[in-house]
């Protein structure tokens, strides 16, 4: 019940502070106005993961008393300094290299100052423990490739919030089965947050959570999964919900992040351009053009993302070299797809619609000649020679 109080306790905050943040920003004209990429039509404002933020802290202040600080300082740290870092973009854009600068300080307290980090891949791909130099530059870039993901998939109301509420469920239920019960506080006060963020993000959003929120998030799901990784890898042979395929479960909690930017990286350096220029060939762009509404978009994806989770726990006594390939065919294979059922729809589309400065004959029943009485025009000055 303690658990369920904590995140009771951050719905309820942010629950009742997202309207009066909604207002303040409405005020102060913070947000997105439409047009370019933008899919909304009007200005909403941003800056929304302010609310989950603030709803988590509070929930935190209450109920994470009774906890060791030492085992989570460094990474509330770090979540506060993400935080601040996309705070300040939303304000006021950041070059890229400052806002790279910042969340590699924030990447360095987790990896390096609170040692969460990769540290062995059990024989996978035939690699056994890592040497401290090789595993900090993994564990730190693994930890980027996280946060970015999830940032790059902020595209559509309520997708980012739907995909991290299924994530933070299912981490902040493994820690706590584990005993891990300072890192299932930090997953169950952010689902409590985020739940409540998305009563007002869900289509229409009334509020969008920006880089403030999505980079949180991102970076916030990316410590965890780190974590998850070496608890799991130090629990006996044939502990309870122990995972032998430890990459392939991290990979399948942000299985949707990673393979939309591994899809649109791909798309754009195949293009000629450069990998984070935007664009519309998100996933989520794809499946808006066939037809489909933003809340219709976020259950599907939200639904596929729970479908890989459950397909790993049903796999788990099995190896990442059998896990892996399977999710990321499945996946390939979903895109591929996708692809397919877009440009069918597309082609049907434009096939249905007259083209461009087409000169169509007209049939017979359509054609009219007009009559004139002269006898109108006897009095008139126009000339009728």
């Amino acid at each position: 019940m303690f658990f369920l109080y904590a995140t009771l306790t951050a719905f309820s905050v942010g629950f009742f502070v997202t309207p009066i943040l909604i207002s303040l920003l409405k005020k102060l004209k913070i947000g997105d106005q439409p047009g370019g990429r933008k899919i909304h039509k009007a200005f909403i404002p941003s800056m929304g993961g302010i609310s989950f933020v603030v709803a988590s802290t509070v929930s935190l202040a209450i109920w994470g008393w009774q906890f060791p600080l030492p085992d989570i300082k460094f990474i509330l740290g770090a979540i506060l300094l993400m935080f601040i870092v996309g705070l300040r973009d939303d304000l006021v854009e950041l070059k890229a290299s400052r806002k790279l600068l910042g969340q590699l300080v924030a990447v360095l307290l987790v990896v390096v100052v609170a040692d969460v980090r990769i540290r062995d891949f059990h024989g996978f791909l035939g690699l056994g423990e890592l040497n401290d130099v090789v595993s900090y530059l993994f564990s730190g870039f693994v930890l980027l490739a996280l946060t970015n993901g999830f940032n790059l998939i902020d595209g559509l109301d309520g997708l980012a919030g739907t995909i991290a509420v299924i994530t933070f469920g299912c981490l902040g239920a493994w820690f706590l089965a584990q005993g891990v019960e300072s890192y299932a506080l930090i997953s169950f006060i952010f689902l409590g947050g985020v739940l409540a963020f998305l009563v007002f993000n869900w289509h229409p959003a009334k509020l969008f959570m920006g880089d403030t929120g999505s980079l949180t998030l991102g970076f916030t799901l990316g410590t965890l999964i780190i974590a998850f990784m070496g608890i799991n890898e130090g629990l006996a042979e044939g502990a309870f919900l122990k995972f032998e395929s430890t990459f392939a479960a991290s990979v399948a909690l942000m299985m949707f992040p990673l393979y939309d930017m591994g899809r649109v990286f791909t798309r754009r350096i195949s293009q000629g351009k450069k990998p984070m220029s935007p664009d519309k060939s998100h996933v989520h762009h794809f499946l808006m053009r066939i037809g489909l509404k933003h809340n219709h978009v976020a259950l599907i994806l939200g639904s596929l993302q729970l479908g890989i989770i459950v397909l790993v726990f049903f796999m788990k006594d099995l190896t990442d070299n059998i896990v892996l390939p399977v999710i990321v065919l499945i996946s390939m294979f979903l895109g591929y797809r996708l692809d397919k059922v877009t440009v069918h729809y597309l082609k049907k589309k434009v096939a249905m619609q007259p083209r461009v400065l087409e000169i169509r004959p007209v049939k017979i029943h359509q054609k009219s000649k007009i009559k004139l009485d002269k006898s109108e025009f006897k009095e008139s000055e126009v000339n009728l020679n």
